[in-house]
């Protein structure tokens, strides 16, 4: 009998183990039912988030703007580009490589926003980056990114950010 059991207790887990491990692949939904812990945090950042790619989408006319938002001592983590932590140097990438040339789309409802006691919070999102030059209608690649959001005197600063494509 105990021999029936243990055997029947290793195919339910052998079970289990198959059907974790034949689930459908990811369709970029980070955390089920999310619901934030701060709301007012939330909007804040949700705000900030699409002031800042509003610049970035427009900085041929508002690069004052989107300079403003990073801190001078940023970490920019591009899983293609490598790290940048040169403020300048992610300026000049910017006027140089996207001004006018690429947009960014929020995915809808994929902003999550995570207080960070003593410092700020942290945002993570998907979205997408349109090449300007490309056809309209080109299918577009989502990606995730993270974004470490500093407040400092009352402002809120972009300390960090992970960018994942």
């Amino acid at each position: 009998m105990k021999k029936i059991i243990s055997f029947l207790a290793l195919i339910t887990v052998m079970i289990s183990f198959i059907s974790c491990r034949t689930s459908k692949p990811n369709d970029f939904q980070l955390t089920k039912n999310y619901t934030p812990d701060n709301p007012e945090l939330y909007k804040t950042i949700v705000k900030q988030d699409s002031t800042f790619f509003d610049a970035y989408n427009n900085c041929d006319t508002k690069f004052e703007t989107y300079a403003d938002f990073y801190s001078d001592d940023i970490e920019f983590y591009h899983d293609q580009g490598g790290l940048s932590n040169s403020k300048k140097d992610i300026l000049e990438g910017t006027k140089k490589n996207i001004c006018g040339k690429v947009t960014r789309t929020l995915i809808p409802g994929s902003i999550e926003v995570y207080p960070i006691k003593d410092y700020g919070a942290i945002e993570i999102g998907l979205h997408s980056f349109s090449n300007n030059t490309n056809p309209p209608n080109e299918p577009k690649k989502i990606s995730r990114f993270t974004i470490f959001w500093k407040k400092v005197n009352d402002q809120w600063k972009i300390a960090k950010v992970i960018s994942l494509h």
